[in-house]
């Protein structure tokens, strides 16, 4: 999931069309996520795409992971 777009198809309002990037350093592997197929790649930032309505649970998700957001933007499309 890192690295992708995580919009989903929720209804057509302002905050469905609002997207965000945010850019996370420290990430690492643990129980959360060593259920994942795949390993979280070493590198200093990892960009996580999100839709304004997840952005909550987002953020919660990369803190249990151990990363540290270091900025937030607005995507327009």
């Amino acid at each position: 999931m890192f690295g992708q777009t995580t919009v989903g198809s929720g209804g057509i309002s302002s905050n469905a069309s609002r997207v965000y990037r945010y850019e996370v350093v420290g990430l690492r592997q643990n129980e959360e996520n060593d259920k994942n197929n795949y390993e979280i790649r070493r590198s200093g930032s990892v960009f996580i795409t999100v839709p304004y309505n997840r952005m909550s649970e987002e953020m919660q998700r990369i803190l249990r992971m151990g990363g540290k957001i270091v900025s937030i933007k607005p995507l327009t499309v």
